[in-house]
């Protein structure tokens, strides 16, 4: 597969039709065509996900159901850059892109995975990288924390949610492997663990089933969640600061805030004014409604909208827009604007966006951002809004 021949052929046809190959086959004897497909897609995968991997010569690539399921190279870089130390254990190593990244913050690095031959992938790899800093093992990584008596400076791990778990609410305790229920063994070999989750998984879920919960990072990338992670220290029982992160090519976004201070914050509300915030999607996630009204002194549109208002323009985590006018939701006011094209957003609204678009024959881009929402008051408004720079 590594061969040179090979190789020109997958790079040349990454962009090609995958049915026409498979037809024409091709005339490589020692590499069937279905593996040199699987090549080709996974690579394709990595393009833009792992521009490492995608560039180097001499890679060999799993099924792209591994490349879906690794981190990417941009969150593993954030990750990476939170902890350090002279060793960590990665107990579920799948592709190696986390491991790689935690090799540039650790001394020594284990990497386990199940899979031998996803194992084999990552080690041949890893020779093509010269990292020697990574010692990969092809096991089962709680088993063998069972069977070890080494000390780590850090655990990382990154569960996988069960086939059989059904339903859109998910516990940590239906993910291989269960962290709650072997999360005192991981302490007996480490005073630090980090675990990261999907994104689909609520934070207040996580923080009840864990323990010594210290942090949590809501990580997002180009404003779409990718994964939370949790930081906890053996121990711990101060409040969990709360980090939200928009990774941007341009700027990326912070936001930190304790656990405790949420519930306690103080929120001012307001009619529409000269700005609207809307909070990039990190902090929605980690539910820091009040908190970003006190810490940035702007007023919340109403209780349940999740929006945004003050007379100043101000740096904010999330989308800025002047609004240019306010209407109350009918279909009389709305018509008399004449707009043919706008982008359209609910918070707070009980339609959708497709209804709205074909109630008022609005069709979707431009420079017009309309959002749909509801006022301190419970009425039902419409702000004309266009769009700032951040």
């Amino acid at each position: 597969m590594l061969n040179t021949e090979v190789q020109e052929f997958i790079n040349k046809h990454l962009n090609s039709d995958i049915a026409s190959i498979l037809l024409k086959g091709t005339s490589f004897e020692k590499v069937e065509t279905k593996e040199i497909i699987e090549q080709i897609e996974a690579k394709k995968k990595c393009k833009n996900k792992l521009p490492n991997w995608f560039s180097t010569q001499g890679i060999y690539f799993p099924n792209k159901l591994n490349i879906e399921q690794t981190s990417s190279e941009i969150t593993a870089q954030y990750k990476s850059r939170l902890i350090k130390g002279n060793s960590i254990i990665d107990l579920t190593g799948g592709f190696g892109v986390d491991s790689y990244y935690f090799s540039k913050q650790f001394k020594e690095v284990t990497h386990c995975e199940l899979d031998s031959q996803l194992t084999a992938i990552v080690k041949h790899n890893f020779e093509i990288f010269n990292l020697k800093s990574v010692k990969t093992i092809p096991t089962d990584g709680i088993q063998y924390l069972r069977e070890s008596h080494i000390n780590y400076d850090w655990i990382y791990v990154d569960p996988s949610r069960r086939h059989d778990s059904k339903g859109k609410v998910f516990f940590l305790k239906d993910c291989l492997p269960n962290v709650p229920e072997v999360i005192d063994l991981m302490f007996r070999h480490s005073s630090n663990i980090m675990i990261k989750t999907s994104p689909l998984l609520d934070i207040s879920i996580g923080i009840n089933e864990l323990k010594f919960v210290k942090e949590i990072h809501v990580v997002a990338v180009d404003n779409e969640v990718k994964e939370l992670l949790w930081i906890s220290e053996l121990n711990y029982k101060a409040p969990i600061e709360i980090t939200t992160v928009n990774l941007k090519k341009s700027k990326n976004e912070y936001f930190t805030f304790y656990s405790n201070e949420e519930a306690e914050a103080k929120v001012t509300y307001s009619e529409p004014l000269a700005y609207l915030y809307e909070p990039n999607a990190a902090i929605l996630k980690s539910g820091a409604f009040k908190s970003i009204s006190e810490q940035l002194q702007v007023f919340k549109l109403h209780v349940n909208s999740h929006l945004y208002t003050f007379n100043t323009l101000i740096d904010f985590p999330g989308r800025r827009f002047k609004i240019e006018s306010v209407l109350p939701y009918s279909k009389q006011a709305i018509k008399a604007e004449a707009i043919k094209k706008a982008n359209i957003t609910t918070r707070n609204f009980p339609e959708r966006i497709s209804q709205l678009r074909k109630k008022f024959k609005i069709a979707d881009g431009g420079n017009t951002y309309m959002f749909f929402t509801t006022n301190l008051n419970n009425e039902k408004i419409v702000l004309i809004c266009s769009k700032l720079s951040n």
